[in-house]
C-alpha cells in the first residue's frame, strides 16, 4: 500500500477509512494533497478488495478548500499566481478537477463524514461522495465566488443542482452563503446529523448495509446510478439496468444471494 503524507489511511475488511491529515491548515488542499488524492484514487478503478472509502477530516475540519497561502512556482501546482500562463493555469486546474473524476469514476461506494468546514474543494469531494453524513458542526460552502472566482468549479456546478435541486443550488453558489447541517439535512443534501465525535458510529451501518451486498452488485449499482442521472431517457436508464442484472444475475454470488434469504442467514459471497 502507497504511504502518503497528507492522508492517513486505515484498512479494515473491504473498508478505507481515509483521514485528511493537515489539521493545523484546516486540511486545506496543498500541492502534496492534490498528488495525494490523485494516487489514492487512481489506484482503486481495479481493486477488488475494497468495498467502501470513508472520508474525513483531522482536526477541528472536513477540508477547507485550497491552501491559499501556497505560492509554489511549480507548473502542476493547485494555485498559480497572478503572471501564469493560461496554459500552465489550465494544468492546475484539471489536476485539481481530477479528484473529483476519479472519486465518481472508481467502483467504490464512497461515505464523507463532514465536519467543521466544508469549502470549495473540501465542498467538491462532499459532494462527489455517494453518501453524506454530517456532524452538527458542518458548514459547506462554494468558497471560489468568495475569492473573485465563479462558484462553478472542481464538480460543483454539476453535483449540488442535482442534490439539491437548481433554485437552492442557484442561492448557494451565486452567494457563497454557507449550508449548515440542519439545512443540508432538510434539503437532501446529507443523510443525517449527528454529534461530531459520534460521526464514525453513525457511519458503520451504512458501512455494514453495503458490505452484505455482492460485490459486483454494488459496484454496478455505483456505475448505473451515475449513468443513469445524465441518461438521454428511460430507455436509456433501463438498458443499463438489464445489463447490469443479467450480469450479476450470472454470478455465484446470486445463488448465494437467494440461497440466503430463503434459508434465513447472513450471505457469504465471495465475489465470483
Amino acid at each position: 500500500m502507497a504511504s502518503y503524507s497528507t492522508l492517513k489511511i486505515e484498512k479494515e475488511a473491504g473498508v478505507d477509512w481515509v483521514t485528511f491529515n493537515r489539521p493545523d491548515q484546516l486540511n486545506a488542499l496543498d500541492t502534496q494533497m492534490v498528488d495525494d488524492l490523485l494516487d489514492y484514487f487512481g489506484s482503486l478503478y481495479m481493486n477488488h478488495d475494497v468495498r467502501v472509502v470513508v472520508l474525513k477530516g483531522a482536526g477541528r475540519a472536513y477540508c477547507a478548500g485550497l491552501d491559499l497561502k501556497e505560492r509554489p512556482n511549480r507548473a502542476d501546482s493547485g494555485v498559480e499566481s497572478a503572471s501564469a500562463s493560461p496554459q500552465s493555469g489550465l494544468v492546475s486546474q484539471r489536476r485539481i478537477s481530477e479528484i473529483v473524476m476519479r472519486m465518481r469514476r472508481c467502483p467504490q461506494a464512497i461515505v464523507s463524514l463532514i465536519h467543521g468546514p466544508a469549502c470549495g474543494g473540501g465542498f467538491a469531494m462532499a459532494l462527489a461522495s455517494d453518501i453524506r453524513i454530517a456532524g452538527e458542526s458542518a458548514k459547506m460552502n462554494a468558497a471560489f465566488i468568495r475569492i473573485g472566482l465563479s462558484a462553478c468549479d472542481i464538480g460543483v456546478s454539476y453535483f449540488l443542482p442535482r442534490l439539491v435541486g437548481v433554485s437552492v443550488a442557484s442561492e448557494l453558489m451565486m452567494t457563497g452563503r454557507f449550508i449548515h447541517a440542519q439545512r443540508a439535512l432538510a434539503t437532501g443534501l446529507v443523510s443525517e446529523i449527528v454529534p461530531d465525535g459520534k460521526l464514525v458510529e453513525a457511519a458503520r451501518p451504512y458501512i455494514e448495509d453495503m458490505l452484505t451486498t455482492s460485490p459486483l452488485g454494488l459496484r454496478l449499482t455505483k456505475e448505473c446510478l451515475n449513468m443513469s442521472v445524465d441518461a438521454g431517457s428511460l430507455e436509456a436508464a433501463i438498458a443499463m439496468e438489464d445489463r447490469n442484472q443479467i450480469l450479476c444475475a450470472q454470478t455465484r454470488d446470486f445463488k448465494e444471494g437467494v440461497g440466503a434469504f430463503l434459508e434465513k442467514r447472513a450471505p457469504a459471497y465471495t465475489n465470483s
